[in-house]
């Protein structure tokens, strides 16, 4: 299911877009089975809710958006390919995509850097969009091969919005790793959730977020550097 999924997913028209969103979510080891399933649940009820549906699908131009998964430096999974969102329908495909997703995957450490390395490519291949987020959730600390700050060092970001969703509940302050580690470009924001239990309700602010705020144009507003 998930294969058939990915091959209707990848093809995606060249047609003007607002933005081009990448959703990474964290699947390493901290992540069990459980948490799994509340981050893919969540993302999928996200993508329903009716304000989420509307800042996709009213301002005029479209959404492009993919979804991938990333755990350590060998570890970084499609889940849904490019989609342009021009209609529900569109929206529905991806949520499928997601739900679909088995959360299959070895014991992973936490490689933040592969993960935006990952991203990094996987815009290479996006349509071309007036703007660029990469959403990266996670709960937990680089700890397997570069950090995110020689990863910026060494390759070319060039106007990618990096925000991130900070899971509690494993490490402490990890908010606060993500604000100064993590996010970068303006605007650039850290949405925290205590725990993986909270994930649900902070995709949907997060999404309504970068889908209607300062990276579609209006004033940047500073990082939230909330200590988790």
């Amino acid at each position: 299911m998930r294969t058939l999924a990915l091959l209707l997913l990848t093809s995606v028209p060249a047609e003007a877009c607002r933005l081009a969103l990448a959703l990474g979510f964290d699947v390493s080891a901290s992540v069990d089975a459980a948490d799994y399933a509340i981050q893919r649940d969540g993302i999928v009820a996200a993508l329903a809710a009716p304000e989420i549906r509307r800042a996709f699908l009213e301002p005029g131009e479209p959404v492009a958006l993919a979804v991938f998964e990333w755990a350590g430096r060998r570890w970084q999974q499609p889940v849904a390919g490019w989609v342009l969102v021009e209609t529900a329908a569109d929206l529905d495909r991806v949520a499928e995509a997601v739900a679909a997703s088995e959360g299959l995957r070895p014991w992973e450490p936490t490689a933040i850097g592969a993960a935006l390395v990952h991203a990094l490519d996987l815009f290479g291949t996006a349509p071309d969009c007036a703007a660029r987020t990469l959403d990266l959730s996670g709960d937990g600390r680089n700890n397997d091969w570069l950090d995110p700050g020689r990863i910026y060092a060494r390759e070319d970001f060039g106007d990618i919005v990096v925000n991130a969703l900070a899971i509690g509940g494993h490490e402490a302050d990890i908010a606060a790793y993500y604000a100064a580690e993590v996010i970068r470009g303006p605007g650039a924001f850290v949405e925290p959730a205590r725990t993986h239990a909270d994930f649900p309700p902070a995709i949907r602010r997060k999404l309504e977020r970068e889908l209607t705020g300062p990276v579609l144009g209006t004033a940047p507003r500073p990082a939230v550097r909330t200590r988790g």
